[in-house]
């Protein structure tokens, strides 16, 4: 598997490098989980390794290290396998990385599931067997501590409330207070008969698992009050200086579910839908990234006023950009939305396409001294399990997603 790049016939997509790829024994990656480390221009792109394109069939974390370098070329290495971030005779998923600025601490926070019991099963009994862990590097992830299985510190007594759980999957958060966020869902058991759930009352609902102690403790926040699933969240702040953690969410429906925590994620109010992201029927991982709002527009007034968005956000430092496929019917077309209102729960520009074809989970990160994004995400061109791709884009691209053939229809 080589560093293949690959761009769309039109000349319109993003370059694509292909990082991890299906090989013919049937091994497949999936489930991507991005991030940039600033202090030293590395990008950590990880994913899990399966023996099939199945959820039960999932085996060990991937990673790959990618150098920035002067010409803003990547130079990668390597596919490593996390040897360490595993429990015995458990697999491991869903990847979620988080970076302590302040100790230079990175964690990567991951699930392990026992055997190849699935999460449909651990729904319908009501009995959990799903571990919350974690390892660490001092050394930005070149070395990675033995795993440390958090669940009964963390999750303590409510895991006999949660038929199963996951984190992320994709990147969590530091607060600018210093606050560590992993987001997180849970599949709630409201009532039970005998030891068994009462069927079609178990629902997952979004959370955060937090540490106000540079990561040396962790804590779980209050669900979200409405049906939400695989989550990111991202740190908005407004005019005032003050912090809105915002929570974008999976969900069957047609629409996101969108909330916001007004303290640092102990509890989210008021979880709405998002009438402009679009949800698959059987929905999909999405992304989302917070980053400073520009200090001058990077396209002109006709053009932004054609899409029907203000150019500047009266109430916030900060605009967030969101990733997710935006077929409305299956998994395709893998979109780049724009929010330049995040309060307000109408602010998103219609998506720019940064991959026509299958596409499927994702995973985005801010390059705040290039000012570009970088993103990982499954997609091919007959389905979204053939690869997991690296590609980088400017904000000008986004917001360039009204050309003129389009503004007739924004």
């Amino acid at each position: 598997m080589g560093n293949r790049s690959s761009k769309s016939d039109s000349g319109e997509e993003p370059v694509k490098t292909t990082l991890f790829e299906r090989e013919v024994s049937g091994i497949t990656y999936r489930i991507p989980a991005l991030l940039y480390l600033r202090h030293s221009h590395t990008f950590l792109a990880f994913a899990e390794k399966r023996a099939s394109p199945c959820d039960h069939d999932a085996k060990i974390l991937v990673m790959r290290r990618g150098s920035l370098k002067d010409d803003g070329s990547v130079q990668w290495s390597s596919s490593q396998e996390l040897s360490s971030a595993c429990l015995p005779n458990h697999r491991t998923m869903n990847p979620c990385p988080v970076y302590e600025k302040n100790s230079n601490m990175l964690f990567l926070f991951f699930i392990c599931v026992w055997g190849n019991t699935t999460e449909c099963k651990q729904i319908i009994t009501g009995k959990n067997k799903t571990r919350l862990c974690c390892v660490s590097s001092g050394d930005d992830g070149r070395t990675w501590s033995p795993a440390t299985d958090l669940t009964e510190s963390v999750v303590g007594e409510a895991v006999h409330k949660w038929a199963t759980f996951g984190v992320g999957p994709g990147h969590g958060v530091q607060l600018e207070n210093g606050r560590l966020i992993i987001p997180a869902y849970a599949y709630y058991v409201p009532y039970r008969c005998g030891s068994f759930p009462i069927p079609f009352t178990v629902y997952p609902r979004a959370l955060s698992v937090y540490s106000e102690d540079l990561g040396q403790t962790w804590h779980v926040g209050k669900m979200l009050q409405k049906k939400s699933c695989e989550c990111e969240m991202a740190e908005i702040i407004d005019h005032e200086g003050r912090s809105h953690l915002y929570c974008n969410a999976r969900r069957t429906g047609g629409h996101r579910c969108e909330a916001l925590s007004e303290n640092s994620g102990l509890y989210f109010d008021k979880p709405h839908m998002a009438p402009e992201l679009v949800e698959q029927p059987s929905g999909c991982q999405g992304s989302v990234i917070g980053f400073p709002a520009p200090e001058f527009i990077p396209n002109d007034d006709a053009e932004s006023k054609a899409c029907g968005t203000s150019l500047l956000s009266p109430d916030t430092q900060t605009w967030l950009l969101f990733m997710h496929p935006t077929n409305k019917s299956s998994r395709k077309d893998m979109g780049v939305y724009l929010n330049r209102s995040p309060l307000h729960s109408s602010g998103w520009d219609r998506p720019r396409i940064i991959h026509s074809g299958p596409s499927g989970y994702s995973d985005l990160a801010y390059n705040v001294d290039r000012d570009r994004f970088s993103c990982l995400m499954e997609c091919g061109t007959e389905s979204e399990l053939e690869q997991i791709a690296f590609m980088s884009f400017s904000l000008n691209d986004v917001m360039q997603s009204c050309n003129k053939k389009d503004k007739k229809m924004c």
